[in-house]
């Protein structure tokens, strides 16, 4: 860190009355407030990329087995309709959902950075190990391990931004692109392990290390963005003799570090059940994120089951939800134009924190069913398999919307917080991931194509009702929130 940074963090911490000894403690004397550190727009656009290229990597590695099943199955000798060929995508998507509790928490405590770089070197380990597993049971110890160190950005990111960008309207930006970043690289894993799998499928996690490998050292060399450990960093730097009598006083009424973990590790199960916005926003997160990687098995039984096609050729109709999200994407960007310039106008309704987010959500609720229904009733024989392609678009549509709206209205509401709400959205749709996808051949098979994916849309018609809520009562939910409150008088988390 240079000179002048060096000098703007001594102010900021000065400033701040987070304990110099345990910062996630506020001084016994002063409100303690957590505020962004002013980093260059080089070292932002370093992190942000490092973060981006990591979630990159993790979700890419969330699909690659799919376009590799029947290989795997084949090497494996087991049945390819066997239930246990779905456990390499589901054990992954395990240590998504347990992941987060940890990682989350944990960088609230220690910081973002030794979180990000240890996660990313555990995926690309463990990554590498599949490619060399000797046998099934090998392949899913090794997918479980990397899921659960790809797991940390789906926690972690939304609190590093947060910690950059003070400004909602750039944090916004941001966090969509982030978004966007979770939602492309699951479709392009069908079509790599799809055409690779035909040389080898230990080519496919070969290709996912080589990816990973490439990136490391944007995260290895990003700097550490938390306030709180920053200012523990600066105290360590100038020594004691600044620390004053008070605080000084203070520490021996500090609760052990062990004490503190526990709290840290417990905030998310915390947040799921007291807080209504983190609990509804993550079961709707949950249907929308499971319901994709049910596609990576519903796919198959639709486009190689009813059409024919080869691995290769059916993964390529996971490409009509690209457009969808492109087109989510400008609207999330137009919106936030509009929105930002009705604030400066001082227009009442744009200082609502739930119009800065939700009205995205509201025009994306609809899409999902009409994917669902449009895939389920388009899946005929007699019509041509772009039909039902292209119900993609419409999912890609609702998909990446509502995970820009919803997770940015968290980040907004808890900021400091953000890590443990989202910690605990990623984890309970990271449970569902696991779970829904097992019932996709029962479910397909008994219900048949068209109401099996209606069943998912009367679902998703359900789920659709809770932006309109958090329109309505969403103010009054955060005045009543603990959690809310205490991030908007700028509390650290303790």
């Amino acid at each position: 860190m240079d000179s002048q940074a060096d000098s703007e963090l001594r102010k900021t911490c000065d400033s701040s009355d987070v304990s110099p000894t345990n910062p996630l403690q506020p001084s016994v004397s002063r409100k303690s407030m957590v505020r962004p550190f002013d980093f260059s727009r080089a070292r932002k656009l370093h992190i942000v990329v490092a973060g981006i290229y990591f979630v990159f990597n993790s979700s890419l590695g969330s699909s690659l087995p799919s376009g590799a099943h029947d290989a795997i199955a084949d090497y494996f000798h087991i049945p390819r309709d066997d239930l246990k060929m779905v456990l390499p995508t589901s054990l992954y998507m395990a240590g998504f959902a347990i992941g987060p509790l940890i990682f989350g928490p944990l960088s609230e405590r220690f910081g973002r950075k030794p979180i990000m770089v240890s996660t990313f070197a555990i995926y690309n380990l463990f990554t590498m190990a599949c490619a060399l597993a000797p046998n099934f049971p090998a392949l899913l110890i090794f997918r479980f391990l990397c899921g659960l160190g790809g797991s940390a950005p789906n926690a972690v990111l939304g609190g590093l931004f947060s910690d950059i960008y003070n400004d909602p309207h750039q944090r916004g930006m941001v966090m969509s692109i982030f978004m966007f970043a979770t939602t492309f690289p699951p479709l392009l894993g069908p079509i790599i392990s799809g055409f690779i799998s035909t040389v080898s499928w230990r080519w496919t996690f070969w290709a996912g290390f080589i990816i990973g490998g490439v990136g490391f050292p944007l995260v290895l060399v990003m700097p550490e963005t938390y306030m709180p450990v920053l200012c523990r960093a600066h105290e360590k730097a100038v020594g004691h003799s600044q620390i004053d009598l008070e605080v000084a006083k203070s520490r021996l009424h500090e609760p052990k570090l062990s004490d503190n973990i526990g709290i840290i590790l417990s905030r998310p199960f915390t947040m799921i059940v007291q807080e209504p916005i983190v609990f509804c926003c993550s079961m709707y997160l949950a249907l929308i994120y499971s319901i994709l990687y049910l596609f990576f098995q519903a796919y198959p039984i639709v486009f190689q089951g009813l059409y024919g096609m080869t691995p290769g050729i059916a993964g390529l109709a996971f490409l009509p939800i690209l457009p969808g999200s492109v087109l989510a994407f400008v609207a999330f960007i137009l919106y936030s134009s509009y929105h930002t310039k009705a604030l400066q106008n001082g227009l009442a309704w744009a200082k609502v924190e739930e119009y800065r987010r939700l009205p995205l959500a509201c025009i994306a609720a609809p899409a999902i069913p009409i994917a669902l229904f449009w895939l389920g009733w388009s899946s005929r024989s007699s019509i041509h398999p772009v039909m039902p392609m292209m119900s993609g678009v419409f999912f890609g549509f609702g998909y990446l919307l509502i995970f820009i709206a919803l997770l940015n209205y968290l980040t907004d509401a808890y900021k400091q917080y953000s890590a443990s709400a989202a910690a605990a959205a990623s984890t309970l749709r990271s449970i569902f991931a696991v779970c829904l996808p097992l019932a996709t051949t029962p479910m397909y098979t008994k219900l048949g194509i068209d109401w099996a994916s209606s069943l998912l849309g009367f679902f998703a018609m359900a789920m659709a009702i809770i932006p309109f809520v958090f329109i309505k009562y969403g103010s009054w939910i955060r005045e009543n929130s603990k959690f809310a409150q205490r991030a908007a008088q700028g509390y650290a988390p303790s």
